[in-house]
């Protein structure tokens, strides 16, 4: 298990690793950061997004340089990382007509931070293998504020020898980076952290709820129950926000649907049971029905709330 401290600006904590020659694809709220955390620590970056002002931006404030096509920012490139929008857009970036797989050399390691499906993982794997190119699936979890603060968990799938290469380089952003198995690997675990999270957001909504209608103290009752087995993350970073009405904290509940969208197809090809999920997934569906696509996902709450 590989761990490693935040980085500073400027600092190098990442023993006597080179510098690489970095693309990075997308500078999404999650990208954005990732990328400058790169420069910050000496990598040569070359970054392209799709709306070009973003790159510009991004070059404006970080240095480095940007290209206008994925091919391009990926030629010479010893990696190409990738944090785009959803199966579709990784396609595009990797083998449409301008995509990075045109630009890369033989023995460059296409590293995915995107949160997309085992099967577009998979097929990208092969065309990359036909090429000469490595391809490692490496969803991301910790948010905006993981991003911004460089201290991600990163899940990994991919040959050995492409994710060890690429891994000095991840560190760059994580907290902890770890290879879990073969191609798509990675993303059966990001599917694993999505399912823990959607029904244990549930169960905190249904809490805060029922305290309510008792007539309790939301935040009294918090206090007590999350120094027992009933706390969480969730539960110490998100009860105030959820009493107070508040659900503009990162990750969209458009997104968590793409994603729990993404489990329930994998359950049914693999054979698990995902009942809960399922019923999650719903009550989601409720929330976007209710304006909230782009609430964060604790907007579970509010659901309940707009129930009376």
């Amino acid at each position: 298990m590989t761990t490693c401290r935040p980085l500073e600006a400027g600092a190098d904590n990442r023993e006597d690793h080179h510098m690489a020659k970095v693309a990075f694809l997308g500078l999404g709220v999650m990208g954005y950061p990732m990328a400058g955390h790169l420069q910050a620590a000496g990598h040569e970056v070359t970054v392209y997004n799709r709306t070009a002002s973003k790159a510009e931006a991004w070059v404006a404030q970080h240095g480095g340089a940007m290209a206008l096509t994925p091919r391009q920012a990926a030629e010479g490139a010893e990696f190409v990382m990738a944090c785009v929008g959803n199966d579709d857009d990784l396609r595009m970036v990797c083998t449409g007509e301008d995509g990075a797989f045109h630009g890369m050399a033989k023995g460059a390691v296409f590293v995915d931070h995107t949160t997309v499906s085992a099967k577009v993982t998979r097929e990208l794997y092969e065309a990359g293998m036909t090429q000469g190119v490595a391809f490692v699936d490496a969803p991301i979890s910790g948010g905006q504020a993981g991003a911004e603060n460089g201290v991600l968990s990163i899940m990994c799938g991919g040959d050995m020898d492409a994710y060890r290469a690429a891994e000095p380089v991840m560190q760059v952003y994580s907290k902890i980076c770890r290879r879990i198995g073969d191609s798509g690997a990675g993303q059966m675990t990001k599917m694993c952290n999505q399912i823990a999270i959607a029904g244990l957001v549930q169960g905190l909504s249904e809490a805060l709820h029922f305290a309510e209608k008792a007539g309790l103290d939301g935040r009294a009752v918090v206090e007590v129950i999350s120094q027992g087995a009933a706390g969480s993350w969730q539960m110490a970073n998100r009860y105030e926000t959820m009493l107070d009405d508040h659900f503009e904290h990162g990750f969209a509940v458009d997104w968590m649907r793409k994603d729990l969208g993404i489990c329930l197809d994998t359950a049914n090809e693999t054979g698990a049971s995902l009942p809960v999920t399922a019923l999650v997934d719903q009550f989601y569906k409720d929330v976007q029905k209710l304006g909230g696509g782009r609430w964060d996902t604790s907007s579970l709450f509010k659901r309940l709330r707009a129930l009376d």
